[in-house]
């Protein structure tokens, strides 16, 4: 074989696989960009019930919650917030009943192949504790 036939199976063969390796490396990103983003998510309800269970101020802990998941963008909204107390169903927390929090938040992706991809992060505490 020629030196020039065998420049062009390269050639055939990078373009084979070029387009695999691009979505296998895109894959990733995306899966890592989901996984800090839930992670995220998580350490926000821990931290914003937490906050309830020990003030029993909506305000104070959904500040806590939107400062805990800073990295987030779009940032959180009120709106993906909701206090809850599993004993009463009021958003009050009440020494003795268990507070729970619910974020929901809609993760878009970089490339816009698939998405956007929705995702919930639950907490719940003790109130008074």
């Amino acid at each position: 074989m020629s030196r020039a036939s065998e420049r062009g199976a390269v050639a055939v063969e990078f373009a084979i696989i070029a387009p695999v390796l691009v979505m296998l490396l895109l894959g990733v990103m995306e899966f890592s960009r989901a996984y800090n983003a839930q992670a995220s998510l998580s350490a926000a309800a821990r931290e914003g019930v937490r906050v309830m269970a020990i003030s029993d101020d909506v305000l104070v802990a959904r500040k806590a919650v939107k400062d805990t998941a800073i990295a987030l963008q779009p940032q959180l909204a009120d709106s993906n917030i909701e206090f809850k107390n599993l004993d009463t169903g009021t958003s009050k927390c009440a020494p003795g009943h268990r507070m729970s929090v619910t974020i929901t938040y809609s993760l878009s992706t970089m490339t816009g192949i698939a998405g956007p991809f929705p995702m919930t992060a639950k907490g719940a505490m003790l109130c008074g504790g």
